[in-house]
């Protein structure tokens, strides 16, 4: 029977796992292909305790839960739908559904969680084919609304978990296999396939007999068997794959997914696949220490095939308690979840001054290519530290630069940033000092006297320099200035130090030139707590502030698109445990990939 081209649309209210309002659910029929009316057969839903469906069984009308990211994006974005297990019996809709789209919609990707019939031959004509026309239903339903969920119709995936996993092997080895009729010209093939613990056999040698019953029946004969074992049905054609398993399976055996990957292989066929020692069955998002590293690993593997569209990442150099062990890095692709690399561990020991310690690390990438750092390496230093690097991996020769030695009462060189100017092709370096006896109006004291201004010096090959001069005196006690450019103005983002009453704040001046003057600082753009050590992007049309809550012991983060309404997004963004401040820079995926390839 030929279905209808709308569809029916249906509003519920769904709670829990921080869903938004409104969910969308769609009917995917309006008539149900080769449907059998059944009176008895009612759908059974087991909640948990917040009230969230958890597991449903006797599916007879098929529906997708619609997922979407919060966050608005320009660029047309990648869908995935997903296929909960639950061995052809029910659904685990919660754990290998809701909050599998929860995720994806945290990176990025658009999600449909497929409520797909049961096999049943209470309310089908030919129940082995139910799941699979429900399934070419939905991609065809998410490509047919592409335009207004914003997704790229090429960028269309499928994942599944154990016998869901077999559904959307099957989906990505028989999307053209004609199961119900249908007039539009739309492919039910997925771009990429994500497969965790999946049955791919239907064969006794390695199935799942309980998948096997519920599809195929009783005593399926052996050319039924083999028809819907999905590594037989491979070609050059098959979508590309990530494959996910535990060796201690004990319910769907790791061979399944070892088969589909040599089928895959010989085909040569992109596909990719992680095998954990321990994990068992149905670890959903993970459920130890191996099984959780699943999802940073499918989110690196779809930036690598080009499946999310980010062409940058997001690096955030820093460093923790005294800064003795050197350089850290983080990693973000969104600018809100900031992942550390080399298991926290340093790039770089300092080496250069009496302390011999690097705090503050700024990096930016210089007009020849190359990153450039500095950083604070004492806490009494007359000068700063300074090494480049090509790669941010492999770094030269770490050396000090005097910057306050002619300035005989000078006490520190504290948190020294670089910025490249286009305009005048140098790179100005500029830091906080505190001078004896200068501005004695607004010394406190408190924490020692200090009673910083912001100091410069330029260079255009870090070999010359000009002689060291006042960069900003605002009339109060500053510190960790940072300036960015924006349409031919420069923005210095600083902290007021005042202790006397505290201020302890990020404010914001401006210039018509890099090396100033500035204007008087704006009101504080950040709350109420001390903070800290400012660093900034530009993302998706927002400038991102993060700092340093040192009181309170993590970071925070403020945003605006204008640089004068800001919105505090402190609770939105999360950040590797004691980590304190540095800097952010932008690397290309590629870089990311080939430098860090190793790293968790």
């Amino acid at each position: 029977m030929r279905n209808k081209a709308f569809l029916t649309f249906l509003f519920i209210l769904i709670t829990g796992l921080g869903y938004s309002q409104d969910q969308k659910v769609i009917n995917i029929w309006d008539e149900i292909p080769e449907s059998i009316k059944a009176k008895d057969y009612t759908e059974e839903v087991k909640y948990t305790e917040d009230n969230v469906p958890n597991r449903v069984s006797k599916v007879s009308k098929p529906t997708l839960t619609v997922f979407l990211p919060e966050k608005k994006y320009n660029e047309k974005r990648p869908a995935i739908l997903i296929c909960p297990g639950g061995g052809y019996s029910h659904l685990s809709i919660n754990k290998e559904g809701y909050k599998i789209a929860k995720w994806l919609n945290s990176i990025g990707i658009a999600a449909f969680v497929l409520k797909y019939r049961i096999p049943s031959n209470q309310i089908m004509k030919d129940k082995k084919i139910g799941p699979l026309q429900d399934a070419q239903r939905a991609i065809r339903v998410i490509r047919k609304n592409a335009e207004n969920w914003n997704i790229n119709t090429e960028k269309v995936g499928v994942i599944g978990f154990s016998a869901g996993g077999h559904l959307a092997a099957t989906l990505s080895t028989q999307y053209n296999k004609k199961v119900y009729n249908f007039d539009e010209n739309i492919s039910a093939k997925p771009d990429f396939s994500i497969l965790l613990y999946p049955v791919i056999s239907m064969e006794d040698t390695y199935t799942h007999k309980g998948s096997q019953t519920h599809l195929l029946g009783e005593n399926p004969s052996e050319a039924l068997k083999k028809e819907f074992t999905s590594s037989y049905q491979i070609n050059s054609q098959t979508p590309p794959a990530f494959l996910v398993h535990a060796i201690d399976d004990q319910a769907v055996p790791v061979e399944n997914s070892i088969e589909y990957f040599k089928s895959l292989k010989k085909e040569n066929v992109a596909v990719e696949l992680h095998l954990y020692e321990k994990g068992g069955h149905g670890f959903g998002m993970g459920n130890n220490e191996l099984t959780k590293q699943w999802t940073e690993a499918c989110e690196k593997w779809l930036l690598v095939n080009n499946i999310l569209p980010n062409k940058k990442v997001y690096l955030f150099s820093y460093f923790k308690g005294n800064g003795e062990d050197g350089l850290h890095y983080a990693y973000s692709m969104d600018g809100y979840t900031w992942k550390a690399l080399n298991n926290d561990a340093s790039f770089l020991t300092p080496v250069v001054g009496e302390s011999k310690l690097m705090r503050d690390p700024c990096i930016i990438r210089g007009r020849d290519g190359n990153f450039h750092m500095v950083w604070t390496c004492g806490w009494t230093e007359k000068g700063i530290g300074y090494a480049s690097s090509p790669d941010l991996i492999h770094w030269s020769k770490q050396q000090y630069f005097p910057v306050m030695e002619t300035e005989e009462k000078a006490r520190n060189c504290w948190a020294p940033e670089i910025t490249y100017d286009a305009k005048q092709d140098l790179y100005l370096i500029y830091w906080a000092t505190t001078i004896e006896g200068k501005y004695p109006e607004t010394q406190s004291k408190e924490e020692s006297g200090y009673n910083h201004r912001m100091y410069y010096t330029t260079t255009k090959n870090f070999k010359e320099f000009s002689a060291t001069e006042l960069l900003y005196e605002p009339g109060f006690n500053v510190i960790d200035a940072t300036v960015v450019s924006k349409n031919g103005q420069y923005v210095m983002f600083l902290k007021d130090e005042t202790r006397e009453p505290a201020a302890k704040n990020i404010r914001i001046a401006f210039a018509d030139t890099v090396t100033g003057p500035y204007g008087n600082a704006g009101k504080p753009i950040t709350g109420n707590y001390w903070a800290e050590g400012p660093t900034t992007a530009q993302i998706d049309g927002d400038w991102i502030v993060y700092f340093d809550k040192y009181i309170d012991k993590k970071y925070g983060a403020v945003k605006s698109s204008d640089l004068k309404k800001w919105t505090d997004i402190s609770d939105e963004v999360t950040f590797p445990k004691g980590m304190r401040h540095g800097s952010v820079i932008e690397i290309s995926i590629e870089e990311f990939n080939k430098n860090f390839s190793g790293d968790d």
